[in-house]
C-alpha cells in the first residue's frame, strides 16, 4: 500500500500539469475538459495562470475539486446520464464562435468519454446509455469502446477541435489508455481520428450488439465520419501527455528500491481479459528463483472482463481471484492489484489484496471461489474477507496497478 499510495500521488495532477503549462497566452483564454481527474487538473491551472479564466470541465460525481473561475460539472460514469449531455451541450457551445485570438485549453483523463456526451442530432441520450452497457460488457478494449462512441458523438473523435478552430486549442491528457494513444483518451476530442465508421461497426459485430436503426444509418452515412488526419480545422491543434502508466510504475519501482525491494516489470500497457492475464502472471510468480531480498513483479494497463454472471466486482478483484486459484496457496507470494482512479470497475472499492491464507480464509467463509468466478462475483470474497481497498477518489487516472510480491522462502 506504501507503494501503491506513493505511485498514484507521483501522478496527481498538482504535480503533473504545472511543467506542462505554457505561460498564459494573450488574448481571450478558455479552459474545456472531461475525466475523472479534470476537475483536478483545473484546480492546477487555475493555481499556475493566477488570472480570471473561463470554462468548463465535467468529472465523475465525488472527484469534483474547488476552482475559482472554472465551472466543474459532477456526472456519471461509466454509462452517461443528463448531466453528461448538458456538459457535452455546454462544452460545444463554448467552443463555438471562437477566433484565431482565442486559445483553448482542453483537460482530458480517462473516464472522459463517458462524462461529456454530445449524441449526434439522430442518436437520443437513452440509446447512448445502451449501447454503453452492452459494450462494457461485452469485455471490449477501452478503444474499442471509445472507436464505437466515437462515431456516434458530435464532439469525440476531433469534433471538438473543429468546433473551435480557428481558435488554438492545447491538449493536456492525463493517459489512461495501452500505447498513450491520443486519439483514444476521452475519445480523442482534439485529435484526428484515424478509425472509421466500419470499424465501429466491425466492433459491435465481433461482440454481437444488436444497435436500433439510428445507430445504423449514422454509421453508414459518409456524411457523418470523423475528421481525419490532415483536416484543416485541426492544424491549430496541438497535445502534451503530462502523466501516464509508466509514470505510475517508475514511480513505484522508485520506492520500492527505496524500501530494499528488487523490481520487475513485466508490462507497462498490459490489455486483455484479467483471468488469462493473472493466470500467465501467476505462471510467472511461481517460477521465479529465491533470492535473499524480497522481488516484486509490477504491471500497469487495463484488464477487461467479460460478464456472464449476475455478480459484482470490477477487472482488478477479478484477476486477483483467478491469482488466488493459480497461486493455491503460495505461503510466499503476496498480491495487490488496484486502480490509480480509486475505482475498479463501476462501485467504490479501489481493488484489494490476496495473500498465502486467501484461499483457506475462503473456505472457512464458506465461499467457493470458482463459484464465485462463475457468477462474476470476486467483490463477494473480498468484501467478506476485508481484504478490499478503498482509497476513494485519487483525482488521477493512469490505470490499473498490480503488484506480486515474493518473499524469500526460509
Amino acid at each position: 500500500m506504501q507503494i501503491f499510495r506513493a505511485a498514484v500521488a507521483a501522478c496527481h495532477p498538482d504535480i503533473v500539469v504545472p511543467r506542462c503549462l505554457p505561460p498564459r497566452p494573450d488574448g481571450r483564454v478558455l479552459v474545456l475538459g472531461t475525466g475523472k481527474a479534470s476537475a483536478a487538473m483545473a484546480a492546477a491551472v487555475e493555481t499556475c495562470w493566477d488570472a480570471p479564466l473561463a470554462g468548463t470541465v465535467v468529472t465523475r460525481y465525488g472527484h469534483g475539486a474547488a476552482t475559482r473561475w472554472i465551472k466543474v460539472i459532477e456526472a456519471q460514469h461509466p454509462v452517461p446520464d443528463a448531466a453528461s449531455r448538458q456538459a457535452g451541450g455546454e462544452i460545444l457551445s463554448l467552443a463555438s464562435g471562437l477566433s484565431e485570438k482565442d486559445t483553448v485549453l482542453v483537460l482530458l483523463s480517462g473516464g472522459g468519454s463517458a462524462l461529456m456526451a454530445a449524441p449526434l442530432p439522430s442518436i437520443d441520450l437513452e440509446t447512448k446509455q445502451s449501447l454503453t452497457r452492452k459494450l462494457v460488457l461485452s469485455g471490449a478494449s477501452i478503444s474499442q469502446i471509445n472507436c464505437v462512441r466515437k462515431h456516434l458523438s458530435a464532439v469525440k473523435g476531433g469534433r471538438l477541435a473543429a468546433r473551435a478552430f480557428p481558435a488554438r486549442t492545447l491538449t493536456i491528457a492525463i493517459s489512461d489508455v495501452a500505447n498513450d494513444d491520443p486519439s483514444v483518451i476521452a475519445s480523442g476530442p482534439t485529435m484526428a481520428d484515424p478509425s472509421t465508421q466500419r470499424d465501429a461497426l466491425e466492433i459491435l459485430k465481433k461482440f454481437r450488439i444488436d444497435v436500433p436503426p439510428s445507430v445504423q444509418q449514422v454509421l453508414e452515412d459518409a456524411a457523418l465520419e470523423t475528421p481525419k488526419p490532415g483536416d484543416p480545422r485541426l492544424s491549430r491543434s496541438t497535445y502534451v501527455c503530462a502523466a501516464r502508466g509508466s509514470d505510475l510504475i517508475s514511480a513505484a519501482c522508485d520506492t520500492a528500491h527505496r524500501l530494499g525491494i528488487r523490481t520487475m516489470v513485466l508490462g507497462l500497457g498490459i490489455e486483455g481479459d484479467a483471468r488469462r492475464v493473472a493466470r500467465a502472471h501467476a505462471e510467472i510468480a511461481l517460477s521465479q528463483q529465491q533470492a535473499e531480498v524480497p522481488l516484486l513483479l509490477l504491471s500497469g494497463g487495463e484488464l477487461t472482463v467479460s460478464v456472464t454472471g449476475p455478480g459484482s466486482g470490477g477487472p482488478n478483484r477479478e484477476y486477483l481471484l483467478a491469482m488466488a486459484q493459480a497461486l493455491r496457496g503460495a505461503d510466499h507470494i503476496w498480491v495487490l492489484a488496484a486502480d490509480s482512479d480509486g475505482i475498479d470497475g463501476s462501485d467504490d472499492i479501489t481493488g484489494g489484496w490476496i495473500g498465502p491464507e486467501t484461499l483457506v480464509r475462503a473456505g472457512q467463509a464458506s465461499l467457493d471461489p470458482d463459484d464465485l468466478s462463475r457468477r462474476n462475483d470476486s467483490a463477494a470474497l473480498f468484501r467478506a474477507l476485508g481484504q478490499e481497498i478503498k482509497t476513494g477518489p485519487t483525482r488521477t487516472n493512469v490505470n490499473d496497478f498490480r503488484a506480486i510480491l515474493i518473499l524469500p522462502q526460509k
